[in-house]
């Protein structure tokens, strides 16, 4: 199960090839393979180098915590938690990145549903501090 990382840096393609590539991809079909292509280009054509590596790959805790832009530490402890499957390669911990992947849409998911509590906290308070001018 080696890591296999491919990467590419964005200041080594040629405004040239790189719209070559971006017109290729806007030739497909609508599908999830374009829009991952696009986002690259996305990427390459903001000056972002990429790294692309399969779903199946498996991580150290140090690239899964560089990845995540936490502390070791912090990885540690999601990963005793249990919060953050791994598994044991002797005595190294190991990484699915399809768990970190999962681990973070649930992050963005958690955030994104406290900051509507908050929104939704403030339009209340608003609402209240508005009846209660009314009434006064």
């Amino acid at each position: 199960m080696a890591t296999s990382i491919h990467r590419v840096d964005a200041a080594q393609v040629s405004p040239a090839e790189l719209a070559k590539v971006e017109g290729l991809v806007g030739e497909l079909a609508p599908s999830e393979l374009r829009e991952l292509l696009q986002a690259l280009v996305r990427s390459v054509l903001a000056g972002s180098d990429v790294a692309m590596s399969g779903i199946d790959a498996v991580w150290t805790p140090a690239q899964v915590a560089q990845r995540l832009g936490m502390s070791r530490t912090h990885l540690y402890k999601l990963l005793d938690s249990g919060e953050l499957p791994s598994f044991r390669v002797g005595r190294d911990r190991r990484i699915n990145l399809a768990d970190v992947i999962e681990f973070e849409r649930n992050r963005q998911r958690d955030r994104r549903e406290l900051a509507e509590r908050f929104a939704h906290v403030d339009r209340a308070r608003a609402g209240a501090v508005d009846e209660l001018m009314d009434e006064i």
